[in-house]
């Protein structure tokens, strides 16, 4: 898109619009609608009646893109599968092992000791599903969230914890839809060597990795900062008032059925076959919805949202089988219970559906291609690297989208670098790291809005406790490419 057809000044008032209602308010629902209307709006002409049908219509074509159809009804399925599994007792089960393995660990240490050993494990659980960030997400908090919640850990910081370790680890570990997406970019500016220039990039890219270090250091040193602070001394694992991105069915653990209370006892097999059982079969649906000579060329042309949405749904049915053979759940309970679950995320669905809208609304302002061009006019060597961050991070912020954020920054990043005798591989990583950055804490990313709904957080409480240490990794990551620029230059 040229910027001559882009909407100016005005293309930016609908993200800001939303993002600032859904900072100040706290309702997100309502910020996303006005952010939409708003936008609508000016390509009406100031038409109210004409911006009105527009909306409408964009929630409804957000449906013809294939990919957004399959994330939204992988949303349910991932109900259901959450609902199951703790209805089969598998969570209690889960529960009861880890917190004996941690009871042995600590030697009967004081809760603080545990503290730090879960959240390191979860963490770690989330720097090694790689693979999708939204499985990352999923399992962290499907895993950790009642162990957490036994041990007093407030949502928030789970969902601080969920977040983190799944999009920095996408992106530092290329291996997977996010790489070959990156490499296909890369090769579209006419640049030889894209896988290696890749991997050049994420040698460079210092936001994934220094909010990593910054993560991993609060959770050693017991140090929190902004309103994590509060919610790690108000005592309680939720605000007062709090509303949890997922309903009561889906994100409590619900009482352990009779039958399970007698000779068959709660088993963290019922929950970790049906997950495994997902992780595992993203990489061969992948592999299988891919073109292209041997396996990881098929791997990395496969679709995600494709990939995700099929192993999800397998997952259910053996989760079903399993507990049918068992004698846990009958398949008209099994399916009761996974409705009940399904019911639990059509909040999140419907707040997915809004996030979807506003980012095609931007895209057709060309919210992002007007930015990067006012700010490209103040661009020096010695000052491109920290400057092609910050208007990432600005348009993903914005917009609630990394990949989208990739794709208008790298074409710009990568002939700006040239232009000026830059490596191309620091402007790539500034690019992607200052997408990252905006995925991780944007109240409208869905890796942002999938973290509350995983670990059953507040979603505003989460991008409001959240916001500081991303700020503080992106402050030394501004530092870091400044000296970089300078050396560059």
């Amino acid at each position: 898109m040229d910027v001559s057809q882009t909407a100016g000044w005005w293309s930016l008032l609908p993200p800001i619009l939303a993002i600032g209602l859904a900072l100040w308010t706290r309702q997100v629902f309502l910020s996303l609608g006005l952010g939409i209307a708003a936008g609508y709006l000016i390509l009406a002409g100031g038409n109210p009646v004409a911006a009105t049908f527009d909306t409408i219509d964009a929630v409804v074509t957000v449906f013809s893109d294939a990919g957004n159809t399959r994330i939204i009804l992988f949303t349910l399925v991932v109900g259901a599968l959450i609902a199951l599994i703790q209805r089969s007792g598998g969570v209690a089960g889960f529960i009861a092992g880890l917190l004996a393995w941690l009871e042995r660990r600590t030697q009967k240490a004081q809760s603080k000791n545990q503290r730090v050993l879960v959240e390191l494990l979860a963490l770690g659980t989330g720097l090694l599903l790689f693979i999708e960030s939204n499985i990352s997400i999923l399992t962290v908090g499907t895993l950790f969230r009642p162990v957490a919640d036994k041990l007093g850990m407030p949502r928030e910081k789970l969902a601080l914890i969920a977040d983190t370790g799944s999009a920095p680890s996408c992106v530092l570990i290329p291996f997977n839809a996010w790489g070959a997406y990156l490499m296909g970019l890369i090769a579209a500016e006419g640049l030889s060597q894209p896988f290696s220039q890749l991997v050049q990039a994420t040698l460079l890219n210092f936001y994934p990795m220094l909010i990593l270090v910054v993560l991993i250091i609060v959770i050693l040193s017991r140090k929190d900062i902004g309103e994590m602070k509060t919610a790690e001394a108000r005592g309680t694992i939720l605000r007062d008032g709090a509303v949890p991105m997922i309903a009561d069915e889906a994100a409590e653990t619900p009482p352990v059925p009779k039958i399970l209370s007698g000779a068959m006892k709660p088993r963290a097999f019922n929950m970790i076959l049906p997950i495994l059982t997902m992780v595992v079969l993203v990489p061969l649906f992948l592999i299988m919805t891919g073109e292209g000579d041997g396996w990881f060329a098929r791997m990395q042309d496969g679709s995600g949202s494709s990939a995700v949405l099929y192993a999800t749904s397998l997952a259910v049915m053996l989760a079903m089988l399993l507990y049918k053979v068992q004698g846990i759940l009958g398949v008209r309970e099994s399916m009761e219970t996974a409705l009940k679950g399904m019911g639990g995320m059509v909040p999140l669905a419907i707040l997915m559906l809004l996030a979807f809208a506003l980012g095609s609304l931007c895209r057709t302002l060309g919210t992002g291609v007007f930015t990067a061009d006012v700010t490209s006019a103040f661009l020096s060597p010695a000052l491109m690297p920290a400057l092609v961050f910050l208007i990432s991070c600005f348009v993903a912020f914005s917009t609630g989208t990394s990949w989208g954020t990739f794709a208008i920054m790298v074409p710009i990043a990568v002939p700006l670098a040239s232009s000026y005798g830059i490596d191309p591989s620091l402007a790539i990583a500034a690019a992607i790291g200052g997408g990252v950055f905006g995925d991780h804490c944007s109240p409208t990313s869905d890796t942002s809005i999938i973290a509350s709904m995983a670990t059953g957080s507040d979603h505003i409480d989460h991008v409001r406790t959240q916001l500081p240490y991303a700020l503080v990794a992106g402050s030394l990551t501004v530092a870091a490419y400044l000296v970089l620029g300078v050396i560059y230059a």
